[in-house]
C-alpha cells in the first residue's frame, strides 16, 4: 500500500472552490422554483439535457472531440449515475418534503462521507485526526450558521432526510470515482460533457415512463428560467470547474465546497438582497473556516512548528 499523501490546494484551487460554491449555492433556490411546477425527474432531465447541449457546443468551439472508446463511456455512465442521476433525483424529491435549510445541512455531510470512504477506497487521501476534526467543525458551522429553524425539522420526515443523506453519499462516491479521468488523460471540459451527456441518455427513458411530460401543463417563465439556471450555471459551468479541482486537489478537498455553499448563499443574500446577517451566522462561518483550515493542514502544521520552535 502506498504511503499517505497530503493533497493540498493552492490559491487557484481555493478561488475555483469559492466560485463553485456560489454556482451550487444557487442550485437549491433554482430547484425550489422549478419543482413547484415540474416533477423532479423532469427537472433533472432539463438540467442535464440543456447542460449537455451547452457543453457539446463548448467542446466543438474549443477544438476538442468526445471520445469513442467504449470503456471511457462506461466510466461516463457510472460517473453520471453517481454524480447526477442519483443525487439530483433524491435531492429534488427531498426538497418537495423538507426545507432548503435542512437540505443544505444534510448535503453538507458530503465531506464527512468522502473522508470516511476515501480512507478505505484510496491510498492517498487517508483519514487522520486533523481531517476528521475539520469535517466535524465544518458540519457544525453549517448547522450553526443556518440557525435553529433549519434543524427544527430533523426527524419529522425521515424518508426525505434519508434520501438527502443518500445523495451526499453518492456525491462522495462520485468524487472518489472521478479521480480516474485524470489518469485517462481526459480534459475537464470533455469529462464534464461526457458525464452530463451520459446522464441525459439514462434520464430520458425514466422521464418518459414515470413523468410522461407530454401530459404535464406547460410550466411558466419562472420555472423555465430556473431550469436554464440549473443547466447552464449550476451544471455546465460548475462541472468544468469541478473536474479541474478534482484533478488538481483530490476528492476530499473538492467536496469541501458543500461547507461553502451555505456561506455563499448567505453572503449573496446579504449583498444582493440586503438581508441582515445575524451573530450566529458569523459564528457558523468562523467554525467553517476552522474546519477548512484543519482539513487543509497547513495552518495546523504552522502552529505545530511554531510551538516546537518555542519549546
Amino acid at each position: 500500500m502506498a504511503a499517505d499523501v497530503s493533497v493540498r490546494m493552492g490559491a487557484r484551487e481555493w478561488a475555483l472552490l469559492l466560485v463553485l460554491s456560489m454556482l451550487w449555492g444557487g442550485s437549491f433556490f433554482f430547484a425550489k422554483v422549478a419543482i413547484a411546477e415540474v416533477p423532479p425527474f423532469t427537472v433533472v432531465l432539463g438540467r442535464v439535457g440543456f447542460a449537455a447541449v451547452a457543453l457539446l457546443i463548448a467542446v466543438h468551439a474549443a477544438g476538442e472531440r468526445l471520445p469513442t472508446d467504449g470503456q471511457l463511456w462506461l466510466a461516463f455512465l457510472a460517473m453520471g449515475a453517481l454524480n447526477n442521476l442519483i443525487p439530483f433525483s433524491l435531492i429534488f424529491w427531498g426538497q418537495t418534503r423538507i426545507g432548503s435549510g435542512l437540505a443544505s445541512i444534510l448535503n453538507a455531510t458530503t465531506p464527512l462521507w468522502t473522508v470516511l470512504l476515501a480512507s478505505v477506497l484510496t491510498v492517498d487521501e487517508r483519514l487522520n485526526a486533523s481531517r476528521l476534526a475539520g469535517v466535524v467543525a465544518g458540519l457544525a458551522g453549517v448547522a450553526v450558521m443556518l440557525g435553529p429553524a433549519a434543524i427544527a425539522g430533523i426527524g419529522q420526515d425521515l424518508t426525505a432526510q434519508v434520501a438527502m443523506l443518500a445523495a451526499a453519499v453518492s456525491y462522495a462516491l462520485a468524487g472518489i470515482f472521478g479521480r480516474r479521468f485524470r489518469s485517462m488523460r481526459v480534459s475537464p471540459l470533455v469529462t464534464a460533457t461526457g458525464q452530463v451527456t451520459a446522464t441525459t441518455l439514462m434520464m430520458l427513458p425514466l422521464v418518459l415512463i414515470v413523468d410522461q411530460p407530454w401530459k404535464l401543463p406547460m410550466p411558466g417563465h419562472a420555472s423555465w428560467a430556473a431550469i436554464l439556471g440549473l443547466a447552464l450555471l449550476c451544471t455546465a459551468l460548475a462541472y468544468v470547474i469541478y473536474f479541474r479541482i478534482l484533478a488538481a486537489a483530490g476528492a476530499t478537498n473538492l467536496l469541501l465546497v458543500t461547507f461553502l455553499i451555505p456561506v455563499s448563499a448567505v453572503l449573496l443574500g446579504s449583498q444582493i438582497l440586503g438581508e441582515r446577517l445575524d451573530l450566529w451566522q458569523f459564528a457558523g462561518m468562523g467554525l467553517i473556516g476552522l474546519g477548512l483550515a484543519a482539513i487543509d493542514g497547513r495552518l495546523i502544521g504552522l502552529l505545530r512548528r511554531t510551538a516546537i520552535a518555542a519549546a
